[in-house]
């Protein structure tokens, strides 16, 4: 019974891509938005990401509601924008997409240094890797299969096509095949906002969540730069994308401190946009 909701969601949202790529790229990107918001609740509960504010204890000007509908609106864009990541990978989206921060890439690919890039699921998460990439660095991203194994295949397609031809599935074995490409000589560009079954209890917004650790341990054993990367989105259908330049972490800091370290980077992110990070994770479950 399973499988076959999975085929009908796969054909209709199959439907949906086709008709995303006839309206063209801000049309799609503005109507997607609409069905988020009017669909989104179905899917997500507004509750859980009202629950999840007053758990980080967010203060806002804008009300959790609104905060929580424009959470689901964005889900929507990204959805429909799906379909232009290849004109975003060919420049034919170009203007669409700014990045500050390219030198620090620059001096990566000059140093011949490897690099774990840490961020979280922002609006739109996935051009960061693919700009990541564009600009010459030798990259490996981690990704979460999707459950509709039908719609998964098509997934993976546009991400290895598009976004990062290396790809390595979130996972116990995902982690070996980590270290196996960072020994190669691979930088790594993975989400730290996730919870995760192998990770430990970190502070994240002052209550305890479930947090990875690899960027931490890649930093400590393998001498990787680490370098935050941020995107936001501008007047809609604009993005900006800020890479940091590489932090210095000492090396008497222990994993359980950097990754700490790390949630304090990842909240600062947060709260540029509140509306533009993905509340519907219970970061905070025990």
């Amino acid at each position: 019974m399973k499988k076959i909701v999975y085929f009908l969601e796969f054909i209709l949202i199959k439907i949906l891509f086709t008709f995303f790529q006839m309206i063209g790229y801000r049309f799609s990107s503005n109507l997607g938005f609409f069905i988020g918001r009017m669909i989104g609740p179905i899917f997500r509960s507004k509750k859980t990401i009202i629950q999840n504010l007053d758990k980080a204890n967010i203060k806002h000007s804008k009300n959790s509601s609104k905060i929580a509908s424009n959470v689901l609106g964005n889900y929507g864009r990204i959805f429909a924008e799906y379909v232009y990541l290849k004109k975003f990978r060919n420049n034919e989206l170009k203007k669409y997409v700014s990045v500050d921060g390219l030198e620090h890439l620059e001096n990566l690919k000059k140093n011949n240094k490897k690099a774990v890039f840490i961020s979280g699921h922002f609006n739109n998460f996935e051009l960061m890797a693919m700009e990541i990439e564009k600009a010459g660095i030798e990259l490996a991203t981690i990704y979460r299969p999707l459950n509709n194994i039908f719609l998964n295949k098509t997934m993976e397609k546009i991400r290895k096509e598009n976004i990062c031809k290396n790809q390595i599935k979130k996972g116990r074995a995902g982690s070996r095949e980590i270290i196996k490409n960072v020994i190669k000589g691979k930088s790594i560009a993975l989400m730290i906002d996730q919870r995760v079954r192998e990770g430990e209890k970190v502070k994240f917004f002052n209550d305890l969540a479930t947090t990875t650790t690899i960027p931490a341990q890649l930093v400590k054993k393998y001498n990787c730069e680490l370098v935050p990367i941020y995107i936001e989105r501008k007047n809609s259908n604009y993005f900006k994308i800020y890479i940091s330049e590489p932090i210095k972490i000492s090396k008497t800091k222990s994993i359980l401190e950097i990754t700490e370290f790390l949630n304090q980077v990842l909240e600062k992110m947060i709260l540029k946009n509140v509306d533009q990070w993905i509340w519907t994770h219970d970061r905070w479950k025990s």
